[in-house]
Formats: structure tokens, C-alpha cells, sequence
């Protein structure tokens, strides 16, 4: 049995993970392709060398289902049993925001179609490109995908990905999709399309009906979002003071730290986020980036603190329209953040998403921008 079928099995008996049909199909496909990649020889090598050719790329899968049922986990899985060192592991989000930067300084040399060069240096950085939650929601990067990914599966390189929707509904009602066709047709003949639509939503169920917004800010409220937290990661108590950080790209070459950041949980204070000077792409970052979102320190705001709550309305909007799930701790309900004074009109908007955002049908919508939007404005 390999390390990554046993590994799984061992969740399962250990009572971590439940038998699940869906997941197992997939583990089996992942195990193929886990085998394959560790076989193969590698680029230059004295095996490669001697085949006379390029051998032929090992073909990829792409994990697709609803929210909670398990892609992370089984990503997660993969990549820690794959035993190669030419692997890398990014959401597809920042993937793309690399590559069009890599795209810009070809153009600058003026040497013809920059995809093909740009599609070298990757497949010079790793031959297992694992790509987290695709989605496909601009036109700069359907404008592309196709001939990127034609070349990169031309030099060999193994694309596994996770999405909320199947090839199909890619770019699903985007501007001049016909243009995107190649790409689906691509991506469903070259990789493996694996389904993961149990029955069940892990993720929520994890959450045991726990209440999302938390009232008053306080030591109760803390403890109720530390044990969220810990049931969405599968991280262990005891090991609270080592949870990861991260730092995320944020478009204009910045950064922006992410306190505590663990299988698409991220868990920031308000202060950070709206205390400091930020804007729309630092709450686009962390929507694109995050599933679910945990925020402390939610003041009630008014006149005096009308910067601190535009961003915040800001913020809002970005984790709304992207489906993140929102837990926060709070010193008042979304209706009574902000009662009185200038700016209280406009905070309505915001605490009416904010209680929407509590409800099941919410938390139960996949993450990510779909061109239907939840409601209308």
C-alpha cells in the first residue's frame, strides 16, 4: 500500500475522516498519478536521457465538488506523500497573479509570444504544478489559461487542481467565453475529472451548528473562535502557539501578513485589517485567498472611528461576493455596529449582509465569485 493510501486508511480508523465513496475514487486516482510522478525520470537524467525523447507527462486530476466536502484535505494529503523535490503548491489565485507578471517582463524583451518562454521557466521550477480552488473570473486570465496550459502539459508538467465547479462551469456567463472553450476541452481531456459531491459537508458539520458571530468581545468569544478554528484545520490544541502565518500577494508587488493561516482559514484582528491603511485589493487578496475568515475585535463604531468602519464596509463586500465564511467576535450585532451619526445610513447595507452571512444557505454556497450573484443590490 502506498503512502498515500495508508495514510488515509489510518484517517478513517483513527475516526478523523468517515468512509466516503467520493473520496475514496479520488484517493485511488491521486494514488495513480502520487505512483507515476515517482517513477518517472527525471528532466536530464540518465534514464531520460537514454529514452531518446521526452517521456510522456504523467496526466493530472482535477478534484472538483461543494464547499466542505474534502478537496483540501485530500490536496493536503497528496502533496505531503508525494516523495519528489520538483513540486509546488499555490492557490490558483496568486498563481495567476505570477504569471502575469512573468508575462509583462517578456514583453518587455520584445521577442514574440511570451506564453511558451514564461511556460518553460515554470516547468523549470517544478514538473507537479498543484493548483488550490480554481475559478476563473476575469477575462486577462481566460485570455490565456488555454495556450498556458497547452504549453506547460507540453513540457511535461503535472497539473492536480481543486474547484468549486466542474471544467464546464468554468467562466460560466463570462465575456466572450466562447474564446475559453479550448481550455475546458483541454482541461477534460488531459486530466483526470474526479467529482466530490457527497453527502455531506464536512466543513459545516464541523462547525456542530456553532453559532458564527459572537457578542460581546471577550474571553467566551475567543475561546468559541480558537475552537472553530481548530475544528475547521484539524490543527491540534496543544500546538496553538505554532500555528502558521503567511504573507499573501497583493496586487502592486506588496504583501500583506496573515497572522494565523491554515488550510484556507485565516483569522486576522479588526485592527489590522481596518485600523491600518488598506484597501479593496488587500480584502480581494484575502477573498480570493480564504474560504473562511475569522475577525476579533469588531468595535461599535460611529463618526469618530468612520475610516476604520469604510474599510470594514469594504472588507465586507470582498468576503460577501466571494461566499468566505465570516466568524467574528464583536462588541454589538451586525444592526447595532454602527446606530448613529454620518455614515450610519450606508452602514445598513453592510449589516445586512453581515446577517445573511449567518444564515445556512449562506454558509452552505461554494467559495468564490460566481456570475449569479447571491442577491441583488
Amino acid at each position: 500500500m502506498t503512502k498515500l493510501a495508508e495514510r488515509y486508511r489510518e484517517l478513517i480508523e483513527a475516526g478523523e475522516l468517515q468512509p466516503d465513496g467520493d473520496q475514496q475514487r479520488a484517493i485511488n486516482h491521486l494514488v495513480r498519478c502520487t505512483d507515476e510522478l515517482q517513477a518517472a525520470p527525471r528532466r536530464g537524467s540518465v534514464i531520460w536521457r537514454a529514452l531518446g525523447k521526452k517521456p510522456e507527462p504523467v496526466r493530472g486530476v482535477y478534484l472538483w465538488g461543494g464547499v466542505g466536502r474534502g478537496k483540501s484535505m485530500l490536496m493536503d494529503l497528496f502533496y505531503g506523500c508525494l516523495d519528489i523535490e520538483s513540486k509546488r503548491r499555490v492557490h490558483f489565485h496568486e498563481f495567476m497573479l505570477d504569471v502575469h507578471e512573468r508575462i509583462r517582463e517578456e514583453r518587455k524583451k520584445e521577442r514574440g509570444d511570451p506564453i511558451e518562454p514564461v511556460a518553460e521557466t515554470i516547468r523549470d521550477d517544478a514538473r507537479l504544478l498543484a493548483l488550490d480552488e480554481m475559478v476563473v473570473n476575469n477575462t486577462a486570465d481566460a485570455a490565456i489559461l488555454s495556450r498556458l496550459f497547452t504549453s506547460l502539459l507540453g513540457h511535461g508538467v503535472t497539473i492536480v487542481t481543486t474547484s468549486n465547479r466542474p471544467p464546464a462551469d468554468l467562466y460560466k456567463e463570462g465575456i466572450n467565453r466562447s474564446l475559453f472553450l479550448p481550455f475546458i476541452d483541454l482541461v477534460e481531456e488531459k486530466l483526470e475529472i474526479i467529482p466530490l459531491n457527497g453527502p455531506t459537508d464536512y466543513r459545516l458539520e464541523r462547525l456542530g451548528g456553532m453559532p458564527v458571530w459572537h457578542v460581546p468581545n471577550g474571553e467566551k468569544a475567543t475561546a468559541a473562535l480558537r475552537e472553530a478554528f481548530f475544528r475547521l484545520t484539524d490543527y491540534s490544541p496543544d500546538d496553538a502557539a505554532n500555528v502558521p502565518s503567511e504573507e499573501i500577494a497583493v496586487p502592486g508587488g506588496r504583501t500583506l501578513h496573515v497572522p494565523k493561516s491554515l488550510k484556507g482559514v485565516a483569522v486576522f484582528s479588526f485592527k489590522r485589517l481596518c485600523a491600518e491603511a488598506r484597501g479593496a485589493p488587500d480584502y480581494l487578496a484575502i477573498a480570493r485567498r480564504y474560504h473562511t475568515v475569522i475577525i476579533v475585535g469588531i468595535p461599535v463604531m460611529g463618526p469618530e472611528l468612520r475610516n476604520e468602519a469604510s474599510r470594514f464596509k469594504v472588507l465586507v463586500d470582498a468576503l460577501y461576493e466571494h461566499k468566505v465564511k465570516l466568524l467574528a467576535a464583536a462588541d454589538a450585532e451586525p444592526q447595532e455596529l454602527y446606530e448613529e451619526g454620518d455614515g450610519a445610513f450606508e452602514f445598513e447595507r453592510t449589516a445586512s449582509r453581515l446577517i445573511e452571512m449567518q444564515s445556512e444557505d449562506y454558509l452552505a454556497l461554494g467559495h468564490g465569485v460566481d456570475a449569479a450573484r447571491i442577491s441583488d443590490d
